[in-house]
Formats: C-alpha cells, sequence, structure tokens
C-alpha cells in the first residue's frame, strides 16, 4: 500500500552561493529520500524555497549598495540552477517574498493572537548609535552566557546551538561597527512558547524513532524551561505585521519562514490546478512529514514550529521525523563563507559532474557525527570506488556482451547454484538498501548497495564468462544475464544517489524514458531484462580523475602544497 510523505527543507538565506555543507547537511539527503519514495510509488511532495527576509540578505544588500531584493532574486534564480544541475528535484522550491506566503503568516499570526498565543510587550531592543539604528539580532556578536563561545550572535549560538536573545550576550558589539549597543525600549509581539512547554515534552518523549542528537537536544532544551519569545523586529524588509500602528515593523524571520513550509504547499497545490490538495500532506494523519536541517535548525523545528502548529489548531500535522545531519568542515576546517572557505556548488559544477560528489558526500554524510570534505578522498572514491568497482563492473558487463551476443541480452541456459546465490544476495540487498533509506540511514544504504557490486565482481571473476565463452557459449551467456539483471536493480538501488549515472546505465540497458519511471522491485527489475531484448553500445559511467587535481584545488582554497 502506497504512503504519502511531505519532505520539507530548510530555507537557504538567499545572501550567497551555496557551498558543499549546505548540500551534505540537508539539500542531499533530502533529494536521497525523495527519490526512494517515488520509485517505491509513494505520493510525495518536497518543498523548501530562499528565505528572503534573514539579517544575511540586507547585510548584502548594504554591503553592495543595492536592495534586498535585488540580492534575493539574483541568489534564488542561482539556487534553482544549481538545484537542476546537482539534481535536486524539489516539487516546489519557492521564496518567502512572495504575497502566498504573506497571506499564510498573517493568517496564522491572527488565530495565534486571538488564541492569546500571541500578545504585545516592551522588550529591549540593541541600538546601534555608531549606525544610527536598531540592530536585527544577528548584527549583534559577542560571548555566549552558555558555553563561551566568544563570536555568538544575538538570535542563536551555533556552537552550543542555543537560542538567544542580544540582551543574553555577554560584552556586546555591533557586527558593523564594532560599537557596544545600547538596548531600548521598543513594543514588540512575543509567542508564548511558555504555554507550549509540557504539550511538547509530552509529544517529544513520544518520538523514539529520532535521531539521538535530535531527540537529546530538545529533551534537554525542553527541560531547561522555555521563554516567550519576540516575533516581531523594527525592520523594514519582511513580512508586515498585519495591524495598524505597526507599519515600521517586520514579523521576524525564525517566526515567518517555518510557516513557508506549509505555505509551500498551498503554492503547490494552487500551481497544479487543485488548490485544496495540499490538505493531503497536511491534514491526512496518516501523511509522514520529515524535515531534513542542519543541526542548527533543530530548536525552530522540533519545539518553535511545532509550538506554532499546536497554537494554531487546524489539525494540521505535527512534524513525524526530523533527521537533521551534523556539520561538514573542509579539509579539517570549519565552512566560513567571510573567509571564503568553502567549495561553492556553482564553481565546482564548472569542472566536475554531480554524481561523484553526491556519492562522496553520501558516503561520507556527517548522520551522527561531523564530516570532513578533502579533495584527496574526493580523488580516492571517485577512482577507486566509482571507476574502479562500480563502472569497472558495468562496463566490463555490458561491453563484454555487447561484443560477443550482437548488441542484445544473450538466451541463458538453466541457472547454476552460483547464479542463484548472486540473484538471492540482489533481491536481499534491495531489501536492506530500501529499509536503510526509510529509516534516513544513508551512509549505510549506499554501501550496501555498493556491497552488491563488489559481490557481483567477484560472481565475474569466478564465472570468467570471457574465457567459457570459448568452451560453452551458453554457460557465458548464463553468466551474463545474471549480472544484467544485478545491473538493472542496481541501477535503481543508487539511483536516489546517483541519478544522472542511474540514467546512462538505464539507457545502456536498452530501456527508453527516465529512471524515474522505474520501480523499487526486485521481481520486476529482473524480470524487465529478456533475452533478446538490445542493448545500447555503452561508455563508462565515470570519468578517472587526475592527481593532479588535489593540488590545484586545495590551491585554490590558499593551502599550500604538503
Amino acid at each position: 500500500m502506497s504512503e504519502r510523505i511531505f519532505i520539507g527543507v530548510a530555507w537557504p538565506y538567499a545572501n550567497g552561493p551555496l557551498h558543499l555543507g549546505h548540500l551534505a547537511g540537508c539539500y542531499l539527503p533530502a533529494d536521497i529520500f525523495a527519490r526512494y519514495h517515488r520509485l517505491r510509488g509513494n505520493e510525495v511532495l518536497m518543498v523548501s524555497g530562499s528565505d528572503s527576509h534573514g539579517t544575511p540578505i540586507t547585510i548584502r544588500a548594504d554591503q553592495e549598495g543595492i536592495s534586498p531584493e535585488e540580492v534575493l532574486n539574483r541568489y534564488h534564480s542561482q539556487f534553482l540552477e544549481t538545484w537542476q544541475q546537482l539534481g535536486i528535484t524539489f516539487d516546489l522550491f519557492t521564496n518567502t517574498h512572495t504575497e502566498n506566503h504573506e497571506k499564510a503568516v498573517h493568517e496564522i499570526f491572527g488565530v495565534l493572537r486571538e488564541r492569546g498565543y500571541i500578545y504585545p510587550a516592551v522588550m529591549q531592543l540593541a541600538y546601534c548609535a555608531g549606525c544610527h539604528r536598531f540592530l536585527p539580532d544577528r548584527y549583534v556578536e559577542g560571548t555566549c552566557p552558555h558555553c563561551g563561545e566568544e563570536r555568538a550572535r544575538g538570535d542563536q549560538c551555533d556552537t552550543c546551538g542555543r537560542t538567544l536573545d542580544p540582551q543574553d550576550l555577554i560584552q556586546p558589539h555591533c557586527a558593523l561597527c564594532g560599537r557596544t549597543p545600547e538596548f531600548r525600549d521598543s513594543e514588540h509581539f512575543f509567542l508564548k512558547l511558555s504555554a507550549f512547554e509540557q504539550p511538547l515534552l509530552d509529544w517529544v518523549r513520544q518520538q523514539s524513532h529520532w535521531r539521538p542528537n535530535v531527540l537529546n537536544f530538545t529533551r534537554a532544551f525542553l527541560e531547561g524551561g522555555l521563554k516567550d519569545r519576540a516575533i516581531t523586529r523594527d525592520l523594514s524588509w519582511g513580512v508586515p505585521v498585519p495591524l495598524e500602528g505597526y507599519e515600521d515593523k517586520r514579523i521576524y524571520v525564525w517566526f515567518e519562514a517555518v510557516i513557508g513550509y506549509l505555505s509551500a504547499a498551498m503554492e503547490w497545490a494552487q500551481k497544479t490546478g487543485q488548490p485544496d490538495r495540499w490538505q493531503d500532506f497536511w491534514k491526512e494523519p496518516t501523511t509522514k512529514s520529515y524535515y531534513f536541517i542542519g543541526k542548527d535548525n533543530i530548536p525552530f523545528h522540533s519545539i518553535i514550529w511545532p509550538a506554532i502548529l499546536m497554537g494554531y489548531g487546524h489539525d494540521l500535522n505535527l512534524p513525524y521525523d526530523i533527521p537533521a545531519n551534523e556539520f561538514l568542515s573542509l579539509e579539517n576546517r570549519k565552512f566560513s563563507t567571510s573567509q571564503n572557505w568553502a567549495v561553492w556548488l556553482p564553481d565546482y559544477l564548472e569542472r566536475y559532474d554531480p554524481d561523484p560528489l553526491r556519492y562522496l558526500l553520501s558516503i561520507n554524510m556527517p548522520e551522527s557525527g561531523d564530516a570532513d570534505f578533502s579533495w584527496s578522498e574526493f580523488l580516492r572514491r571517485n577512482n577507486e570506488e566509482l571507476v574502479a568497482t562500480y563502472g569497472n563492473l558495468v562496463n566490463r558487463v555490458l561491453s563484454f556482451t555487447y561484443r560477443n551476443f550482437a548488441g542484445a541480452v544473450p538466451e541463458p541456459g538453466p541457472l547454476s547454484q552460483a547464479d542463484e546465490a548472486l540473484l538471492e544476495t540482489a533481491r536481499r540487498a534491495m531489501d536492506q538498501v530500501g529499509e536503510s533509506l526509510n529509516h534516513t540511514r544513508f551512509k549505510v544504504g549506499l554501501a550496501q548497495a555498493f556491497s552488491l557490486a563488489q559481490e557481483t565482481n567477484r560472481y565475474l571473476d569466478s564465472q570468467a564468462p570471457w574465457k567459457s565463452i570459448k568452451s560453452d557459449r551458453q554457460a557465458a551467456a548464463t553468466t551474463l544475464i545474471v549480472a544484467i539483471r544485478v545491473l538493472n536493480c542496481l541501477k535503481v538501488a543508487l539511483a536516489p544517489y546517483l541519478p544522472f549515472s542511474s540514467q546512462k546505465l538505464h539507457e545502456y540497458l536498452g530501456f527508453d524514458g527516465a529512471i524515474e519511471s522505474e520501480r523499487w522491485d526486485f521481481s520486476y527489475l529482473t524480470d524487465a531484462i529478456k533475452p533478446g531484448a538490445p542493448l545500447r553500445e555503452p561508455r563508462p559511467l565515470y570519468t578517472k580523475l587526475d592527481p593532479g587535481l588535489v593540488e590545484e584545488e586545495t590551491a585554490r582554497l590558499g593551502l599550500q602544497a604538503a
């Protein structure tokens, strides 16, 4: 029986290009998960978009002397191109600067206010006399009172993950001019988070399937007590407050951006010509909602967004799972956009194919702990695993068959014990990979698929069809059709990870159409390989990379050769 799956993916600030850390943190795992469920025949809706109103966008606009909207439009277009080149298959990638989003935010704001979960109160905000302005929280930096991190921001400490207010910081200073801000009274609206402390605790204690990092962090956060948080700020860029007298204030990005998951589903439904269809993914209790994020976003998705949904009511589904990844570092250093310590995705895509990157970031995904990307590891994984293990398997099976059996699938004889054993291994592997993907264990799933490729290589070495073809042509034909049937399984098992090379293999095997139209079904895939069916002349799936790229790429980062 098919399932319905909603996938929400973190909203990147549209203030600069995306880098490898973004891809590994949430966009690649979300795409793998979505592709898998589509192949299983499940109904999937995957949405995200550019976070249009964050402070990083206004900082970029100030630096360049242009409007925030110009910054948004530039990077939003770049994001769309990047996703297309990487094969990230959003059903909708929108942005939060739309009438649709504003309408959804105002609706939720109004209901929460009517129910007493949003209320006005006076708070102190950081004002910089040097800049002559109230400072957005991210413009205030200082020492975290919880962990001592000296570069914490006024909204959150990335080191310990705690949400903050600027006045919580020790020795705060303006991130723009360095002056110590003064704190002035200003009336704003607050979300009554304290009202949801116990309901959230009760809910979180039931989530035994969550990853330990998400569950443990959320429990500890809730057990430490929830404070009400201001959801408006003195800004000119953002979603307006829908009340008279607040024209110079905007709804704060941390509150309105998470509503984007709902507003994006509504926008998608409108675009499909079925405006009520979003309700299938938000009101149907059997729908499972997954939120793919980085670990710095955990409290916004496991606490704040569920609290907003609880307060709003209307029978909207709470998150089913929040598979947050840890961080990816680069050459053993933390990514730093300000110091240009990053591999930018547009730059990568100018020089290399997408699948090798998808492979490395999947086999080394930071699921349960931080991981590192290095160019030497990229080279090794590409040449030794993609080219020499999987690519070589595909090429030697299909090239040998194409040359010796007139470009068609050979007619087999009776299956031997070794033939049956390999096919049974393939059946188990598809089940195992599917189980891993269903539980968001992407590293394990990829390793299981590659284990099948390695087992098939061993099978070929033992059966040696290039020898048996001289003395027993039917035995060679049997070996080859068994191997081809396993390849047809591998193309689907690896399609969530390696969609571009899986499409190539799909075509080499003689099939038309898109790999996405295939089914995650062992019997269907093996039966689809029919004796006499034409094959297409194969080409190598992957390109062997020159070792010189390591020195070249590390030099781009400013590293000296070892």
